[in-house]
């Protein structure tokens, strides 16, 4: 089994992955098999998978939804809508401004991180803080953008709440669509000193520290930076 996954076998695992997916002939909207199926078929570690499945979730090719599963995207993945949504989550984007999108984020992004000083696990912390080495050793922006999506996911199963991580889900969905499609890079990866790393480290230290409001001070200081560089810099 693949193992302490980098680059190169993160790569040969999205491939493996896409590989099965081609071969088992699924569609639109059709569900992968379970996450302990496919480790069994593709041999290789859940960590492994689970970064395969990130980033073909980033890529538009899949999506996940806590409690139903894993499914293969329509034609236009932003417009899908998730099961028993619906149809609000597409049409509600639409209508979304990159400032509301924030906003939204302000009110529970900080809130999770509070959850998750209180109840994150040993691994969920360990989950931030591979996705925290992750993102820094990124020698591309959209590498970066995986592991970041990555520690903010785990921050939010930190939680160890399914509804807080149902609604984190669909709000993640939500800013791909809206705010991502503004970001201008002016490098060609995160310099060392980009600010979301040592926030990411603030964040980390008061979850592992048990520390609910300094979580929630730091998380919500950290969005609101990314919104004035968001706003800043276009």
């Amino acid at each position: 089994m693949l193992s302490n996954p980098g680059r190169k076998d993160r790569d040969e695992a999205v491939a493996a992955l896409k590989a099965f997916i081609v071969a088992g002939d699924y569609g639109a909207g059709d569900r992968l098999p379970s996450e302990r199926d496919l480790i069994g078929s593709l041999q290789m570690t859940r960590t492994t998978l689970r970064k395969a499945l990130d980033t073909l979730e980033r890529e538009g090719v899949l999506w996940r939804h806590v409690g139903k599963g894993t499914f293969m995207s329509e034609d236009d993945p932003n417009d899908r809508s998730v099961a028993g949504s619906n149809g609000k989550l597409s049409e509600i984007r639409h209508q979304v401004t990159p400032v509301k999108m924030m906003r939204a984020r302000l009110c529970i992004e900080p809130a999770l991180a509070r959850e998750a000083a209180v109840n994150a696990s040993a691994e969920a912390i360990a989950r931030m803080k591979l996705a925290q080495r992750q993102a820094r050793a990124a020698q591309t922006w959209r590498d970066y953008e995986v592991h970041d999506d990555q520690f903010h996911r785990a921050l939010a199963e930190g939680a160890d709440n399914i509804v807080l991580l149902a609604l984190f889900d669909e709000l993640n969905q939500l800013r791909r669509a809206v705010a991502l499609n503004i970001v201008v890079r002016g490098t060609e990866k995160p310099p060392e000193n980009h600010r979301s790393f040592e926030q990411h480290d603030d964040i980390i230290a008061a979850i592992e520290s048990h520390d609910p409001s300094a979580a929630y001070d730091s998380t919500r200081a950290h969005i609101r930076s990314v919104a004035a560089r968001l706003f800043e810099d276009n």
